[in-house]
């Protein structure tokens, strides 16, 4: 399993939830013998109180408890989680025993210990089953391909477990199938995701289904960046990532192009709310300014709102400050025969006459920009990702092209803090978009952040 895939299946909330639960518990029994303790003691308790929840989430790991994959028994998830309880317990006992050294109130440790196991058993028999459902609120479209009937079986065991999708229908393998209950047939499979903004698809491969077949559409949805589930007993990989899972009998091999890490999701927004409001804050003057200006250099509104594609084929409002004159838009036709970008499916050109002279310079410092941290904070788009595309650049997009847009879209990228005044191939862009998918980590995040604050104040920046 390679690097992208670690944690992929792992349930994060419910780690976090445990890890809650654990310090409400040591909060608790330190509350309730708050007259009885010393300071050296309150530390000595949440020294152990942090072994303790190590080693039960680590146990829990094992167990699997944390796979998504894992069906949802009451009875099961009991046995499992008593059983960390009691390893951790007996294991931190140890450790409150040998070393005479660590000043523990045994009464506290001991309340402690019960507090906490009625919690956790709180959890897995009333909050576990919510908990999962309102953070799964945001599901992938999917599209299932294969026999409707076929899928029955492997529904009911995707039921029982914490893997939620929002099930847009089904494609048939062959045109003889094909009946009102489908969307289409799978040789219509790139048009169906792009109509209905497909996020993964899963194929149920039975044996008539020929392997090359399966491959062809394999290896479309990989160009195309979106996700696919491959349900069958062996298939041979090619050049996506990807990882091997099962859900009930039924073993799964995932194909994958973006970053499937939950915990990596879940720290990546967390990073663009603060991000965004932290940008909203610092740049609230400026905007206010910057909104005055325009007002008085040209007629029109401040704010221009405008459809772009997101991840997925999914169209959003982009916001950004006005910097052209309001019939722009109607004079992109007359000047597209000196677009500077080869291929015509993006439009750029120097010394553009429908910028106003405001808007000059707010695009020269990309102050024009500074709206989309609204946008990140709704959750459309992100710090760092891919440029945003018009629905008319999309439309022009080759099978591979849809690939840059299975991201969220972002304020900034690797385009463009690699010159991008510079490219003049559409190609070049994608390509650099495709090494920043296939290269995602928070720490390269991070870096394109900073290298944006640079290029802001370089003369080669945005026009």
């Amino acid at each position: 399993m390679n690097k992208t895939n670690v944690g992929a299946n792992t349930n994060i909330v419910q780690i976090l939830l445990d890890m809650l639960l654990i310090s409400i518990s040591f909060i608790a029994s330190v509350v309730i013998e708050r007259n009885n303790l010393t300071s050296n003691q309150i530390i000595c308790t949440f020294v152990l109180a942090a072994v303790f929840a190590l080693i039960y989430i680590l146990s829990n790991k094992e167990d699997k408890v944390y796979d998504v994959t894992l069906f949802y028994y009451l009875d099961r998830i009991h046995r499992k989680i008593t059983k960390s309880f009691m390893v951790s317990a007996i294991a931190t006992s140890a450790v409150l025993y040998y070393i005479e050294e660590l000043d523990v109130s045994k009464r506290v440790f001991i309340e402690f210990l019960i507090i906490t196991y009625v919690l956790l058993c709180i959890n897995v028999f009333f909050f576990r089953r919510f908990v999962d459902a309102e953070f799964s609120r945001i599901t992938p479209r999917t599209l299932l391909v294969g026999k409707a009937g076929s899928y029955n079986k492997f529904n009911y065991f995707l039921n029982k477990t914490s893997i939620k999708v929002d099930n847009i229908g089904y494609v048939a393998i062959c045109k003889e199938e094909y009946d009102e209950t489908y969307l289409g047939v799978v040789d219509d499979l790139e048009n169906i995701i792009k109509t209905h903004n497909i996020d993964q698809v899963y194929i149920l491969q039975k044996n008539e289904t020929s392997l090359p077949d399966v491959q062809k559409y394999i290896d479309l949805c990989i160009d195309m960046g979106v996700t696919v589930r491959l349900v069958i007993d062996f298939y041979k990989r090619r050049r996506a990532n990807s990882y091997v899972s099962t859900v009930g009998t039924y073993p799964v091999i995932t194909y994958h192009t973006v970053s499937l890490n939950n915990y990596e999701q879940i720290l990546k927004r967390l990073m663009d709310i603060a991000g965004s409001i932290i940008g909203i804050i610092l740049a609230s003057i400026l905007m206010l300014i910057t909104a005055i200006a325009i007002k008085i250099d040209s007629p029109g509104p401040a704010i221009f709102k405008q459809t772009r594609v997101g991840q997925n084929g999914r169209n959003f409002k982009i916001y950004k400050f006005r910097s052209m004159y309001m019939d722009a838009e109607a004079r992109k036709k007359e000047l597209m025969e000196k677009n500077e970008i080869a291929g015509g499916v993006m439009f750029k050109m120097k010394d553009d006459p429908r910028i106003t002279r405001v808007g000059k310079f707010i695009r020269k410092t990309s102050i024009d920009e500074l709206p989309q941290f609204f946008n990140v904070f709704q959750g459309t788009m992100s710090l760092v990702g891919t440029r945003p595309p018009t629905i008319d650049e999309v439309e022009k997009y080759e099978r591979n092209q849809w690939r840059r847009i299975s991201i969220k879209p972002g304020i900034t990228g690797l385009w463009q803090v690699s010159g991008r005044s510079n490219v003049k191939s559409f190609e070049e862009i994608v390509q650099m978009d495709v090494e920043y998918i296939d290269n995602w980590n928070l720490l390269l995040d991070i870096k394109i952040i900073l290298k944006t604050v640079f290029v802001l104040f370089n003369k080669n920046g945005a026009y």
